[in-house]
């Protein structure tokens, strides 16, 4: 059966059926939903308006004020429960993700276990949201630190991770104490009615065992640009972690601030790895290829920027050459394809307009062409590896595409200014056996990025550290480490057990 003829209307269908949307949630409604797989269309939803946004709002406040009130290890109970939920159902919602997504089916499986694996996280942190106990200057008096539950928090997903970028949050912000509405890119919001309705199961099972749980505590809202705006201007939803373009955190960040509320912005990223004299070449080629090639280049972490020594470059690149070359494209949901398709023809459209700046620019390109395999509505290509003179022209900004550009360099701290030169700081990595060069690079000299690496590519995070990059990327962290910090708010306490009132600093004021 030829890629076209692939019935995936049917088998969304029931998909979803067995994840537990029902089927009026898309079937009749305004917003068409294909498959990068095939171009065909798989669905099509009903959408909220921004008034509808506006009172779901007003209901997850409701929410929260009964959810933070729910002791935290509690809380944790109901993301433990949608942890199961998961495992139960990864099969059917990583086969879901590679349909609506076009990831191969390795790659949707993994999104899914990256969901799994935050719940874990999260039921742990619900034990461990410490404050500190603080030294203070008056006797009789004890100071300290606690955290204390936000609010409603908003989530704005991309279409590239549509279902994981969710659970970095949800999980978190559950067991913190908050509610959450959730806005996911109009690309994929098939995947989002499935986890909201293994949500709900998980939240039916929490009331049926530890008793009540107040509804709208998880929100989900489908709808475009006035949907989205609904949720960063409303005056009760002091959060809003959004992931997506620089030019969507350009116009997101400023309308959070002039309200005053938190933002979380997760943008765009311009990832680099340097690859040293001293680097295992089997490894790094390895690195590469699954950093730059992988998702079809459609990562926020992908590797679009290699800088590769002189010493090193004819025996790496003609390498990368035939990886690229003999790489298998296809049909994602069949075993043995690497890569996918890009998410539409606006991607294409922009790979191309990307290639031919490189090509104007002096740059020397191998593939990059579309690969026809029966899929008329669909877009695959072949990954484009593009040797160029400088860092120069598109080589500056993010193409959501698998291009990677190779340059060569002579100097440890001309490679580390070159890295460092472009506007976005996301991701980076450094191939090398030479410590001095591995320690520099993830030194206060080194990488600019929030993320930097030793003999590994870019692309692939782990829940357990926190997600995020600085510059243009936005500064946002998400998932591991203390990155449950902005979803609480901070207050500091002062007790005084004694009879007398000592002010702070010595000062003085006696009144009769």
């Amino acid at each position: 059966m030829t890629i076209s003829a692939l019935d995936l209307a049917a088998e969304t269908k029931r998909l979803l059926t067995e994840l537990g949307v029902s089927a009026d949630r898309y079937i009749g409604g305004t917003l068409r939903v294909t498959s990068p797989v095939n171009g065909n269309e798989i669905g099509v939803l009903k959408e909220h308006s921004a008034l509808e946004a506006k009172d779901a709002i007003e209901a997850a406040h409701q929410a929260f004020l009964e959810w933070r009130a729910v002791p935290a290890p509690k809380r944790g109970e109901l993301v433990r429960l949608l942890g199961e939920e998961l495992r139960a159902a990864k099969a059917a919602l990583g086969r879901l993700v590679s349909i609506e997504v076009g990831k191969i089916t390795s790659e949707g499986l993994g999104e899914v276990q990256e969901m799994i694996d935050i719940c874990d996280f999260a039921v742990g942190l619900s034990r461990q949201l410490y404050g500190l106990t603080i030294a203070t200057e008056r006797s009789e008096h004890r100071m300290m630190e606690s955290w204390h539950p936000l609010g409603v928090v908003g989530i704005i997903s991309a279409f590239n991770f549509p279902v994981a970028v969710w659970s970095w949050n949800a999980a978190l912000a559950l067991v913190c104490g908050n509610s959450t509405v959730w806005k996911p890119s109009e690309k994929t919001p098939l995947t989002a009615l499935a986890v909201q309705a293994l949500f709900e199961k998980a939240l039916k099972r929490f009331v049926a065992e530890s008793g009540a749980a107040p509804a709208n505590l998880s929100t989900l809202l489908i709808g475009g640009r006035d949907v989205g705006e609904a949720l960063v201007d409303h005056p009760k939803v002091p959060l809003v972690s959004a992931t997506g373009s620089t030019a969507m955190g350009r116009v997101v960040g400023p309308r959070l601030s002039q309200r005053f509320a938190r933002s979380i912005l997760e943008l765009g990223g311009n990832n680099a790895a340097v690859i040293c004299p001293t680097a295992d070449l089997d490894l790094t080629l390895r690195g590469v290829a699954f950093s730059a090639m992988g998702t079809a280049g459609q990562r926020c972490t992908t590797l679009r920027r290699l800088f590769v020594h002189e010493s090193v470059y004819d025996k790496l690149v003609p390498r990368l050459k035939t990886a690229y070359g003999s790489v298998s494209i296809g049909n994602p949901l069949e075993t043995g394809t690497l890569v996918g398709p890009l998410i539409d023809k606006q991607a294409f459209t922009n790979m191309q307009s990307a290639l031919e700046q490189a090509r104007a620019a002096g740059g020397k390109v191998t593939g990059g062409e579309r690969v026809e395999n029966g899929a008329g509505d669909a877009f695959y290509v072949r990954p484009a590896l593009v040797e160029m003179p400088a860092q120069t022209g598109p080589v500056e900004h993010e193409t959501f595409a698998p291009i990677l550009y190779v340059m060569k360099y002579t100097d440890f701290d001309q490679v580390l200014e070159l890295h460092n030169a472009v506007p976005q700081g996301l991701s980076s990595s450094i191939f090398t056996n030479d410590m001095r060069e591995a320690e520099t690079f993830v030194s206060a000299r080194g990488s600019d990025c929030g993320i930097a690496n030793v003999n590994l590519g870019p692309s692939g995070a782990e829940i357990g550290g926190a997600f995020g990059g600085e510059k243009e990327t936005g500064g946002g962290r998400e998932s591991g480490s203390d990155a449950w910090k902005a979803y609480m708010r901070r207050a500091t306490n002062t007790v005084n057990y004694g009879k007398t009132l000592p002010l702070a600093q010595g000062v003085r004021f006696d009144v009769e």
